[in-house]
């Protein structure tokens, strides 16, 4: 498995150059000691429709169809992949997007971690890297709409839920 620090610095099988060229430069490695693969998070690198659609599938989400899909990639303010590492073929095992002014407000939607990856802190790390994106813009207030069964991974990720704790939830910059 490959070590990179956080500064992208390769200390392992996987030379920064590699990584910098399949992810651009503001990837992020994702360390866990869980997995026997490299994971890297990146806003740079294109989603792939197709395997897009099939991450969807795997968590259970129903099919759009992928002209909408296109859309509403094209119109989103930030997209992040969360990526297992393979020189040849990276293969997208997670996923959210943005939507917003960039500015005051963003939403996050489409939040999704391959059912194969998830345990491993892999969520928290692309909700991690999501805000850090969304601060560097110095958007204000962010929000997210959640299925009932995962709001209580936002709240441990100290997002504020909604009064009746249902399906929203909410981050403020300090």
């Amino acid at each position: 498995m490959s070590h990179l620090a956080r500064d992208g610095q390769s200390h392992g099988s996987a030379p920064a150059e590699l990584l910098n060229s399949l992810y651009g430069l503001g990837h992020r490695p994702c360390p866990t000691t869980k997995l026997q693969v490299t994971v890297v998070l990146s806003r740079e690198r294109e989603i792939d429709l197709i395997e897009y659609e099939q991450l969807c599938d795997a968590v259970g989400w129903s099919r759009r169809p992928l002209r909408r899909v296109r859309k509403a990639l094209e119109h989103s303010l930030l997209q992040v992949g969360l990526w297992r590492h393979d020189p040849r073929l990276p293969k997208l095992v997670g996923f959210a997007r943005c939507t917003g002014d960039g500015v005051v407000e963003a939403a996050v939607w489409d939040v999704a971690v391959h059912p194969h990856y998830q345990g491993v802190g892999l969520g928290k790390q692309l909700m991690d890297y999501v805000l850090d994106q969304l601060r560097a813009m110095e958007v204000e207030r962010v929000s997210l709409f959640a299925d009932p069964d995962v709001v209580g991974f936002y709240a441990n990720q100290g997002w504020e839920l909604e009064p009746l704790q249902r399906r929203c939830a909410f981050w403020y910059a300090s």
